[in-house]
C-alpha cells in the first residue's frame, strides 16, 4: 500500500494540473482550483435545473433550491433587516459555494478546498473588507462608534475601545479558522478510521458501521459550517449597517 493512501495529511496536498508561470509567480491551475470550478459548475447546474420548470407545486429539486433560497433570505431578514436584501446575491453565493465545497470534499478521492486556510481566509478577508467599507460608506466617521458601545461611561473607553478593536480585527481570523479547522479535523478522522478498517481486512466489516455513522456526521458538519459562516456574515453586515 502506498504511503500516500494511509497518510491522513496526504489528502490536503495541492498539486498542479496545468503548470503556469507569470514571471516569478506560480499561477498553476491546481487540484484546489479544479474543485472550486467544479463546485461553481455544479451550483450553476443545480440552480438552473431546479428552477427550469418553476412549477406551482415544486418537485424535489425545486424544493431543495427554494429551501436554500428561503434559509439565506430569512437569515438576512432576521439579522440585517430589509436593508439586507441588496446583499442577498453575495451571501447566497457564499453559502452555496461553501456548502458544495464541503460536501464534494466528502466524496472519496475528491479535494476539499475549504480545508485550506488560504481559501477560507481569502473569503473571510473579502467579507471583512466589504463590511468595513459598507460601514464607513453608510456612517462615515460615525462607524467608529462600533468600537465604543452606546451608553457606556466615558471613562471605560480606555478599556472598551482596545477590546472592541481587537475583537473586530480578529473576525477574519476566527471566521476562517473555524471553517478550516472543522474540515481538516473531520477529514483526518475519516482517513484514520478508514485506514484502520482496511488494515483489519475481513474483520473491518464490524467497525465499518461506525465509519458510516461518522461520514453521516461529517455531512451534517459540512452543512452546519456553511450555515455558521453565512450567519456570521449576516451578523457582521448588521453591525456595519445598524452599529450596536
Amino acid at each position: 500500500m502506498a504511503s500516500g493512501s494511509i497518510d491522513p495529511m496526504h489528502q490536503f496536498e495541492i498539486h498542479p494540473i496545468v503548470s503556469l508561470q507569470l514571471g516569478s509567480y506560480d499561477i498553476s491551475f491546481t487540484n484546489s482550483a479544479l474543485f472550486m470550478v467544479l463546485s461553481v459548475t455544479l451550483i450553476t447546474g443545480f440552480l438552473v435545473f431546479s428552477t427550469r420548470g418553476r412549477a406551482l407545486v415544486p418537485g424535489r429539486w425545486q424544493s431543495m433550491a427554494e429551501m436554500g433560497y428561503e434559509m439565506v433570505a430569512n437569515l438576512l431578514r432576521d439579522n440585517v433587516g430589509s436593508e439586507g436584501r441588496k446583499y442577498f446575491p453575495f451571501v447566497f453565493s457564499l453559502f452555496m459555494f461553501i456548502l458544495f465545497g464541503n460536501i464534494i470534499g466528502l466524496i472519496p478521492g475528491a479535494f476539499t478546498f475549504t480545508s485550506h486556510i488560504a481559501v477560507t481566509f481569502a473569503m473571510a478577508i473579502v467579507i471583512f473588507l466589504a463590511v468595513t467599507v459598507i460601514g464607513f460608506a453608510r456612517h462615515g466617521a460615525g462607524f467608529l462608534r462600533l468600537f465604543f458601545p452606546h451608553g457606556a461611561p466615558l471613562w471605560t473607553a480606555v478599556i472598551l475601545i482596545p477590546i472592541e478593536l481587537v475583537s473586530y480585527l480578529s473576525r477574519p481570523i476566527s471566521l476562517s479558522v473555524r471553517l478550516f479547522a472543522n474540515m481538516v479535523v473531520g477529514h483526518v478522522l475519516l482517513k484514520v478510521l478508514g485506514g484502520f478498517v482496511i488494515m483489519l481486512g475481513i474483520f473491518g466489516i464490524f467497525p465499518i458501521g461506525v465509519l458510516v455513522g461518522i461520514q453521516a456526521l461529517e455531512l451534517l458538519v459540512a452543512a452546519l459550517q456553511a450555515y455558521v459562516f453565512t450567519i456570521l456574515t449576516c451578523i457582521y453586515l448588521h453591525d456595519a449597517i445598524h452599529l450596536h
